[in-house]
């Protein structure tokens, strides 16, 4: 049984992959096996939202809303720029995405979503 739960706990953090959904449905675990494999995760995380209140998922593309000066990389980010295919972070105010081929973290509160 804890093997199960196991398999549930990581494909429940995979939830978000196709493939992990197929997984999960297949999956079959008892009352007492469910109540333990939930047991100690968090509910629900706190959306990632835009400047604008938009939720933002994983892939979408953002536009800067603010000139941003990328320190460490030797570049300002211009307003208006596209940032495409982002990905979330743990912390809902940040995502990852790339500008003038460089991988930054940006703060949500300088996006909106396009």
């Amino acid at each position: 049984m804890a093997v199960q739960v196991m398999a549930w706990r990581l494909l429940q953090r995979l939830s978000n992959e196709l493939w992990a959904q197929d997984a999960l449905e297949m999956l079959y675990l008892d009352d007492s096996a469910l109540k333990w494999a939930k047991a100690g995760i968090e509910e629900e995380k706190e959306p990632t939202l835009d400047s604008n209140g938009a939720e933002l998922q994983m892939g979408d593309n953002v536009v800067l809303v603010k000139d941003l000066v990328v320190k460490g990389a030797g570049f300002t980010a211009k307003r208006g720029t596209v940032v495409r295919g982002i990905a979330l972070t743990d912390n809902p105010k940040h995502i990852e995405g790339k500008v003038n081929g460089t991988r930054i973290v940006l703060l949500t509160e300088f996006l909106k979503k396009s």
